[in-house]
C-alpha cells in the first residue's frame, strides 16, 4: 500500500482512538458518579445498578474498540496494514474505508461468520 494511503488510514484510526478513549472515559465518569450518588429507597438501587451495568459494559465495547485500534495501528507500523491475516491477500480499500480496524479481507471474514453461525445454532 502507498505511504499516503497508509497515512490517511493511520489519521482515521488516530481519530477514532481519540473519539474511543474519550468514550472510555465519559462511561468511566459516570459509573463513578452513579456509584458515589446516595439512594434513598430500594427502587433508586436497582435503578442505579443497572445503569453502572450498562455503563461498564458499554465501557468494556469501548475498550474493545481501543485495543483494536491499537493493533491495526501497529500493523501499520510493521508493515502488514491491509494484508488479511488469515490468506495473506489485500483487504479491499473500500473495506478499509469503512472498518479500518480490518483484519480479514471480505471472503475471510464470511468464511470466520459462517462458522461462528453454524456453531451458534442449536442441533436437534
Amino acid at each position: 500500500m502507498e505511504a499516503s494511503k497508509l497515512e490517511h488510514f493511520k489519521q482515521l484510526l488516530l481519530a477514532e482512538l481519540r473519539r474511543h478513549a474519550q468514550h472510555v472515559n465519559e462511561g468511566q465518569a459516570a459509573a463513578l458518579d452513579a456509584a458515589s450518588d446516595d439512594a434513598k429507597e430500594s427502587a433508586d438501587l436497582a435503578s442505579r445498578d443497572v445503569m453502572e451495568e450498562m455503563a461498564l459494559r458499554f465501557g468494556d465495547q469501548e475498550s474493545q474498540m481501543v485495543a483494536d485500534i491499537d493493533q491495526a495501528l501497529l500493523r501499520i507500523e510493521e508493515g502488514s496494514y491491509g494484508i488479511c491475516v488469515r490468506c495473506d491477500r489485500a483487504i479491499d480499500e473500500r473495506r478499509l474505508e469503512a472498518l479500518p480496524t480490518a483484519r480479514y479481507d471480505a471472503n475471510c471474514q464470511a468464511a470466520i461468520e459462517a462458522v461462528k453461525g453454524k456453531n451458534a445454532r442449536p442441533t436437534l
